[in-house]
């Protein structure tokens, strides 16, 4: 038996409203902003899927891919039916080329606007 179950993964950044906006179009969903008012904490509920959330870090880093010496603290693998559908949309977005060299594999690795590591993965 479970001690508990997956609530939220929640995500440091620079800028919450603009983390949750990016997402909100790789994903759907829509950015809300916490029932407490707070600028600091956007939610964002992904249709059939885990919620994120994005706080704000005013000491944020982003995390360094690949990297022996910096750690990528933790990756998101997002399913896509179409690998070069779903590149060209979140490289409109914002998103950053990793590791997208090698076309033959199911995956690529980018980071989003505030630099965590993810990747696009053949569903």
């Amino acid at each position: 038996m479970a001690l508990a179950k997956l609530g939220v993964v929640v995500l440091d950044c620079p800028d919450p409203h603009a983390l949750a906006a990016f997402y909100a179009e790789v994903l759907g969903g829509t950015p809300a902003v916490a029932s407490d008012g707070e600028d600091e904490w956007v939610d964002l509920k992904v249709p059939g899927g885990t919620p994120l959330a994005f706080q704000a870090s005013p000491g944020y880093v982003a995390p360094q891919w690949p990297s022996a010496d910096g750690s990528q603290q933790f990756h998101l693998d997002l399913d896509v039916e179409d690998l070069d559908a779903a590149e060209k949309g979140v490289l409109a977005l914002g998103a950053k080329p990793l590791d997208t060299e090698d076309r033959s594999r199911t995956f690529r690795v980018y980071a989003d606007p505030a630099g965590h590591p993810f990747c696009l993965c053949a569903g």
